[in-house]
């Protein structure tokens, strides 16, 4: 019996629960970059211009996969270790999820939450408010 993937709901309150651990804003930058070290590498075919997201300090590549059942899968690189950090977090929440789930989170609240906007510069912030941004506009697209 394969075991039942968690619901993005209750993603976030595990990631809420970890974020809450941590002591203080560099403590949750660490373990955010301690994400992105786990992040599967991106094809070397999806480091392409198309790919990239505006916005970001840094260099980040998105690429999506449609699967069976309307689902969307997210793959994601940076050069940077943050915003690498960053991507992994939100492919954690929306990869793998029907448009409907991505569409469905609030993502501002659920990065508040984390208090991760607090904790990045307001460059990092931007940019992290522009992958939500792309990821909510590859799920518009397959709604």
């Amino acid at each position: 019996m394969t075991e039942t993937p968690a619901t993005i709901e209750e993603t976030l309150a595990e990631l809420a629960e970890n974020f809450d651990l941590l002591e203080d804003w560099e403590q949750r930058i660490e373990y955010v970059i301690d994400l992105g070290k786990d992040l599967v590498p991106l094809p070397e075919a999806d480091r392409i211009e198309a790919n990239k997201v505006p916005g970001c300090a840094a260099q980040v590549w998105l690429a999506t996969r449609r699967l069976d059942g309307g689902r969307i899968r997210f793959l994601a690189d940076s050069d940077s270790a943050i915003s690498k950090g960053n991507v992994a977090l939100l492919l954690m929440l929306f990869s793998d999820r029907t448009p409907d789930e991505i569409l469905g989170l609030d993502a501002r609240a659920a990065l508040d939450r984390l208090g991760l906007p607090q904790a990045l510069t307001r460059q990092r912030a931007n940019g992290l408010n522009a992958m939500v941004g792309r990821i909510r506009q590859e799920a518009m697209a397959g709604a």
